[in-house]
């Protein structure tokens, strides 16, 4: 009976040891068999993914659209060039993105299954010590299968960063999208302004088809869609400034010009109807600029009226005193070669104060100063009589008539000019050549223009050497600048005597602000070298107007080069000279027809000029001359 119970016991515990290592021995081989198959299954889907990855990211970037961007539609123009240009663009924009996005998921990728590969090498070689005993293989157990969470949770992990790339790389290419939009907009933002007047023209196009003095109703309609046209444009550049009407306005005019089209079918007409309104239209744009041209030139040779009466007002006040009271104070400083001389020729009051008040007003010494104004018998009283009541501080000055130089009228030397120009006529403008005549006690001399502006101490060009040179200048030889001038621009080399004697490439200057050696002068005789080429161009056409030509073969090889500081050129017609350079500048020169006394003048360069006047003096306020 005891024997039976103990059979019966082990049988049971026989059992019961079956029922616990048998699934542990069948669930481990169809966990390995498992596990084999299932990094082969998502090996597989890996490889899978990367070669969906265009497909997914093109829906991932659709889906985002539809959910964040929820603003206006960019606009799509009609042009097909202008269109595709852009599409093309954005095409090889997003190729480049999309091989970028897939060549950092292909890395990740790579990297994943690396590791993978690692951990299935690991647990390949741990699985058959699993099965060696009882006690081990449950614990081995419970080692696989956290192992396989783990290496299922890496996995998740990797794939989830593989998502967070591919959503950061696609908010990517849709910023960029949005950019090249807004550059879209920004390039056409004039492109219904452009549209409106070509339909304008299009329409004129087409009226020029209709006969002169026809009424019909479509004639009617297009010259009435041409005036609302022409005010909903207005004088508007881009689309921004147009009013809401003018798109409505703009397809009433295609739907008229669709019946023009209609009615006037003939193309070869219309070319050539286009052609004769192009060329008309040249021929209008070439005349205004020849009148813009000639008006201006009048404007600068015509005094103003508020210049006028000041001249005027300052003559009569001259003449009205007694003969004592015309004396200007310090004149017993203007023989004194150790002084600072400056010589001024001008016919114009308020240039004649600007050059000396600037000096002065910048000069650190100003009782060095002596200033030689000579104007002509018509407005030495004006300028007389505004130094008597506006005296220059410190510096003395020294007022001649150009009348009262007797010696001039032996050399006859101005040759009739074909201009109407005061620069080429003036006998003023020809006193450079004659200043050890009108100042023979005199060593140097400095020459200003009345159109300049001195913004800095002169004094230190009273100590340089001058090594033999006659006169010191600027030289205007840089080309790429604007006052660029080359010798055959004025002078005719075509001329043996002119070739023979003369570099056609050598340097030249500029005048407005020149030092003279009058010692030298005389020692050349330059005043007798001037009255042959002058008298040689009277019978020849050897030069052009004016004394700038003169001026270069006269003193040539004869000048000495100043650094091109002490003298900034063309505020009298270039618009683009730098601020810096004229803030920099000893001096500055209105060179050029657009004076800044006049109403041409350039605006942005005026100040410069107007500041050194004093425009709250009563006799400016009486003639309404302002800055």
């Amino acid at each position: 009976m005891k024997q039976s119970h103990r059979w019966q016991r082990s049988l049971i515990l026989c059992l019961l040891s079956l029922s616990v290592v048998a699934p542990i021995v069948f669930v481990s081989r169809r966990l390995q068999v498992l596990t084999r198959d299932g990094r082969k299954e998502f090996l597989d889907e890996l490889s899978s993914v990367k070669y969906r990855t265009d497909p997914l990211k093109l829906n991932a970037i659709e889906q985002e659209d539809r959910e964040e961007l929820e603003g206006p539609k960019q606009v799509v123009y009609k042009e097909n060039d202008f269109g595709s240009k852009f599409s093309d663009s954005s095409e090889n924009f997003d190729d480049s993105e999309d091989s970028r996005i897939e060549g950092s998921r292909n890395n990740l990728l790579e990297k994943n299954v690396s590791e993978i590969d690692h951990d299935e090498t690991q647990d390949q070689e741990a699985q058959p010590k699993e099965l060696c005993s009882t006690g081990r293989d449950q614990k081995k157990f419970n080692v696989t299968v956290m192992h396989n969470e783990n290496i299922k949770t890496h996995s998740q992990r990797n794939t989830d960063e593989i998502t967070k790339v591919t959503e950061k790389q696609s908010s990517s290419t849709l910023n960029q999208h949005h950019q090249i939009s807004r550059h879209q907009s920004r390039r056409a933002t004039n492109h219904t302004v452009m549209e409106i007047k070509d339909q304008i023209i299009r329409a004129r196009a087409y009226l020029g088809f209709a006969p002169p003095s026809s009424t019909s109703h479509l004639v009617k309609e297009l010259k009435l869609r041409i005036r609302e046209m022409e005010h909903a444009v207005g004088e508007a550049t881009k689309d921004s400034d147009l009013s809401r009407s003018a798109l409505q306005r703009m397809r009433h005019m295609e739907a008229s010009l669709s019946k023009a089209n209609r009615a006037f079918p003939d193309c070869i007409a219309m070319a050539a109807k286009l052609r004769a309104m192009h060329q008309n239209t040249e021929e209008q744009v070439r005349s205004q600029e020849h009148e813009v041209t000639y008006l201006v030139h009048l404007a600068a040779r015509t005094t103003p009226k508020g210049l006028h009466c000041l001249s005027m007002q300052l003559t009569s006040d001259y003449f009205a005193l007694r003969p004592e009271d015309r004396k200007l104070p310090n004149e017993n400083k203007i023989h004194d070669t150790e002084l600072h001389h400056y010589a001024v020729f001008s016919d114009n009051v308020l240039a004649c104060a600007v050059v000396v008040n600037s000096t002065v007003s910048n000069a650190k010494e100003q009782e060095k100063l002596v200033f030689h104004i000579v104007s002509n018998s018509l407005n030495f009283p004006a300028i007389s009589m505004w130094f008597l009541l506006n005296p220059p501080g410190k510096a003395a000055i020294h007022i001649q008539n150009i009348d009262n130089f007797e010696w001039l009228s032996k050399y006859n030397t101005l040759k009739e000019q074909n201009s109407s120009d005061p620069r080429y006529t003036s006998e003023l403008n020809y006193l450079r050549f004659y200043l050890p005549d009108i100042f023979p006690t005199l060593n140097k001399i400095l020459l200003l223009d009345h159109d300049v502006v001195v913004q800095q101490d002169l004094s230190t060009l009273w100590n340089i050497d001058m090594n033999g040179k006659v006169i010191a200048g600027v030289g205007t030889c840089q080309e790429g600048e604007t006052s660029f001038r080359k010798m055959d621009m004025f002078i005719n080399f075509s001329d043996p005597f002119i070739a023979k004697r003369f570099d056609v490439n050598a340097c030249t200057w500029a005048f407005g602000m020149n030092l003279f050696d009058l010692q030298q002068w005389k020692r050349h005789n330059l005043t007798g070298v001037y009255h042959k080429y002058l008298q040689r161009g009277s019978n020849m056409p050897l030069l052009n107007s004016g004394s700038l030509p003169l001026g270069w073969l006269t003193f040539y090889n004869k000048i000495m080069y100043l650094d091109r500081r002490w003298h900034i050129l063309g505020l009298g017609y270039d618009s683009g000279i730098d601020s810096n350079k004229i803030e920099q500048a000893a001096v500055i020169h209105y060179d050029g027809i657009r004076k800044p006394w006049l109403d041409i003048g350039m605006g942005r360069y005026k100040s410069y000029w107007s500041k050194f006047i004093k425009f709250d003096h009563s006799l400016l306020r009486r003639c309404n001359l302002q800055a």
